[in-house]
C-alpha cells in the first residue's frame, strides 16, 4: 500500500481465552503474551529492545478472547531484520522458573490494577454471570484465583506454547511499502522450518438462556453509577444478514445519534452516556447497551428507558432512511480507518483469526448492504427477549442494584 517507507509485520496466534477449557488455568493467553518477551537463547530480551529500538520500531501485543497479536511497525527497510527477530522467537522462546514467577507477579500487579476501575470489573461481572459452561465466563485477564496460582504453573506454560504457537494455528500480515515477491521469500527463510502440530479445542457449548439474570456490585469509591445489560447473540458469520442487522441496531438505536441518547443524555440528563455495541467472536457472544447513569435514583428508570427500547425495535420498524444513513456510515467509517499499514494488518489479522480467510472483509461488508427493517425486527425480537438478557448495575455500596 501507498505508504513510503513504512511497514507493519503482525503475527497472529488464533488463541485467546476462549482456548482456557481446563479448570484452575484460564488467564494464560495473556500471560503467554508476556512470555514471549522473555527471548531466546540467541537474542535475550535486552538484545531485543535494544535492536527495536535501534531500528525506531514501534512493538507491542495484545490478546483478546479468541486471538493474541504480535505486532511490529518499523522502517521498511527493517524488514528482514524484523522477521527474522520475530521467528526466533516464536520457534525458539527460552525462558526458566525464575523469569516466569516473575512475570506471574506482573500479571497479578496488572490485574490488581486493572480491577481497581469500575469498567473492568462491571464486565468481569457480567461475564461471569451470563455464561455458565463456556470459557467466554472469564475474561481475557482470567479469574483472580487462577492468576494468583500462576507462579505454580510453569511445565503448564511449556504445554501451552507448544499447543497453540504453531504455524498451523497463525498467519502472518506484512502491510506497506513492500514487494509482496520479497516478503514471501523472507516469511519462508525465516518460518519455514516452523513446525506444526497445533492442538484443537471445542469449548463447552453455553446453554440458552432461560430466564433474566441480575446483579449488583457494590463500589467502595466515588463513582457514577454504571449499567449494562448483555443479550446472548450469534457467533460471527461474515455472511449474515443478522449479524450485520444487530451492526447497524446497535448505531441506530444507541449510539449519539440516537433517540434515546437523546432523550436520556440530552433532554433528561439521567445519564452521561449511552452505547452499544456487539463484538464479533468465534463463539456465541453478549450484545452490550451500557449506560453511565448521573444519579442512583435515575437507574431504574434508565433500565426501564433501555427495556424499552428493546421492545420497541422488535414492534416497530426502524425507518429506511435511517438504516441507509447508518449503513452509510459504518461503510465509510470503516474505508476512511484503513489509512496505515498498522490499520490493515490488524484489520486483516482479525479476519484470519475470525475465519482463517481475509475474503470475510468483502462478505461481511456485503452482508451489512443487504440489511432491511424487517431483518433488524427480526434479530430484536428473536435475541431481546427478557428470559435472554443479564443485567448488571455498579454503585457506591448502598446503592441498590437492579
Amino acid at each position: 500500500m501507498d505508504s513510503p517507507r513504512l511497514m507493519s509485520h503482525y503475527l497472529v496466534v488464533r488463541a485467546g481465552s476462549r482456548n482456557e477449557v481446563e479448570p484452575g488455568l484460564s488467564g494464560f493467553a495473556h500471560f503467554f503474551e508476556h512470555m514471549m518477551f522473555r527471548g531466546t537463547e540467541r537474542v535475550p530480551p535486552e538484545a531485543y529492545n535494544r535492536v527495536l529500538k535501534s531500528l525506531g520500531a514501534d512493538s507491542n501485543a495484545f490478546t483478546s478472547d479468541d486471538w493474541t497479536c504480535y505486532h511490529v511497525t518499523a522502517a521498511s527497510s527493517a524488514l528482514e531484520r524484523i522477521m527474522d527477530l520475530e521467528s526466533d522467537r516464536f520457534q525458539n522462546l527460552s525462558y526458566g522458573l525464575e523469569a516466569f514467577q516473575k512475570e506471574a507477579g506482573a500479571v497479578l500487579g496488572e490485574y490488581n490494577k486493572s480491577s481497581s476501575m469500575p469498567l473492568v470489573t462491571l464486565f468481569e461481572k457480567l461475564r461471569d454471570l451470563a455464561y455458565t459452561r463456556h470459557t467466554y465466563k472469564h475474561t481475557t485477564m482470567g479469574f483472580l484465583r487462577d492468576i494468583q496460582d500462576m507462579p505454580n504453573q510453569y511445565e503448564y506454560s511449556r504445554e501451552f506454547f507448544r499447543r497453540w504457537y504453531r504455524p498451523d494455528n497463525a498467519a502472518l500480515v506484512v502491510a506497506g511499502d513492500v514487494d509482496p515477491d520479497r516478503v514471501f521469500e523472507l516469511a519462508r527463510r525465516f518460518y519455514g522450518s516452523w513446525e506444526a502440530g497445533a492442538a484443537r479445542v471445542t469449548p463447552p457449548a453455553e446453554p440458552a438462556q432461560t430466564g433474566e439474570r441480575t446483579a449488583h456490585v457494590p463500589w467502595k469509591a466515588a463513582s457514577l453509577p454504571y449499567l449494562v445489560v448483555g443479550v446472548h447473540v450469534s457467533a460471527f458469520d461474515p455472511d449474515s444478514v443478522e449479524g450485520r442487522a444487530l451492526e447497524v441496531l446497535a448505531q441506530a438505536a444507541f449510539s449519539e445519534t440516537s433517540p434515546l441518547f437523546r432523550d436520556l443524555v440530552l433532554d433528561r440528563r439521567w445519564a452521561e452516556s449511552v452505547v452499544g455495541f456487539v463484538p464479533a467472536r468465534r463463539a456465541p457472544s453478549l450484545f452490550c447497551v451500557m449506560a453511565r447513569v448521573k444519579e442512583p435514583s435515575r437507574l431504574a428508570h434508565v433500565r426501564e428507558a433501555l427495556f424499552g427500547t428493546f421492545e420497541r425495535l422488535a414492534r416497530e420498524p426502524l425507518p429506511p432512511e435511517r438504516i441507509r444513513a447508518v449503513q452509510e456510515n459504518l461503510r465509510y467509517r470503516f474505508l476512511r480507518s484503513l489509512d496505515t499499514p498498522d490499520a490493515v494488518a490488524v484489520t486483516l489479522g482479525e479476519a484470519l483469526q475470525l475465519t482463517g480467510e481475509t475474503s470475510c472483509v468483502d462478505r461481511s461488508f456485503h452482508a451489512l448492504e443487504r440489511v432491511r427493517a424487517g431483518d433488524i425486527q427480526d434479530s430484536a425480537r428473536r435475541f431481546f427477549a427478557p428470559e435472554n438478557r443479564t443485567v448488571v448495575t455498579l454503585g457506591r455500596e448502598a446503592e441498590a442494584g437492579p
